[in-house]
């Protein structure tokens, strides 16, 4: 799958021009971080923009630390596992 407006990102901080997000679904984390899965977030996140994931594993909850590898004016946001 991928995100979805209708669950939101949602910003927890912000420091130094960049902004830490909470964001919690039902979906691996392995989703979660590929590419373009947060392309309708687009406008939210820009470069080095921090995003606290909770995923899911056979039912059970992972947390990874994404960071913002590209977003702003991007076609594709873009993440990297940051744990």
């Amino acid at each position: 799958m991928a995100y979805e407006t209708s669950n939101p990102i949602k910003k927890i901080a912000e420091a130094g021009g960049n902004s830490v997000f909470f964001y919690t679904d039902g979906d691996a984390i392995a989703t979660i971080a590929a590419s373009g899965y947060f392309n309708s977030a687009t406008n939210e996140l820009k470069e080095n923009d921090i995003i606290l994931a909770v995923g899911s594993n056979g039912g059970t909850q992972t947390v990874d630390i994404l960071v913002v590898s590209s977003a702003t004016g991007a076609a594709t946001v873009t993440v990297v596992n940051g744990s």
